[in-house]
């Protein structure tokens, strides 16, 4: 199993959110993928503030988000990361960026896991390629943030669940880039 996948299954089963035991799989229902639907467009527009004031250190924190909602509905159907070659058109342009990324999170619409691991491919390539990060370390730190927050109240409606799995501002991720 994928080792980021591994720790948002561990964040689960900490903050009481459903997921099948793994290998067992579910289908996520159609207002499930409009909640995950939420949530990235909510990360993805956190990563685009970033790229527009220029905060490196917050686009890595927006493609970390994305990356673990992504995960978070890969782990809720109960399936593995699938290993997929992702390219965007490295010409230097955000433009190229915003629009691959853009693509991907509404290709998730779909609810199925190869898109949700070709958005986690992508915004890990981002972070290596297009920022020069340590994405494992800057993943690991917000997973620990998100471990050690208090608990949510508990509750299974949309509304509490989207409560429940919305991430909080990410940590100063700075000692995470490279330069």
């Amino acid at each position: 199993m994928n080792k980021h996948l591994q720790l948002v299954r561990e964040f689960h089963k900490r903050f009481g959110i459903a997921q099948p035991e793994y290998p067992e799989t579910a289908h996520l229902s159609a207002m499930d993928i409009v909640m995950r639907q939420a949530l990235l467009f909510q990360c993805g527009q956190e990563t685009f503030t970033a790229i527009v004031v220029s905060d490196m250190a917050k686009m890595l924190a927006g493609l970390v988000d994305l990356s673990y909602n992504a995960l978070a509905a890969i782990a809720c159907r109960g399936d593995d990361v699938v290993n997929l070659h992702v390219n965007w058109r490295q010409d230097g342009s955000v433009l190229s960026v915003v629009n691959a990324l853009s693509e991907k999170i509404h290709k998730c619409g779909s609810g199925e896991t190869v898109d949700y691991s070709a958005l986690y491919h992508l915004c890990q390539q981002l972070a290596l390629r297009f920022i020069n990060a340590d994405f494992d370390g800057a993943f690991l730190a917000v997973h620990q943030q998100l471990i050690n927050s208090p608990a949510q109240e508990p509750g299974n409606d949309y509304a509490h669940r989207l409560a429940r799995e919305t991430l909080p501002a990410a940590p100063d991720l700075t000692d995470s880039l490279y330069e």
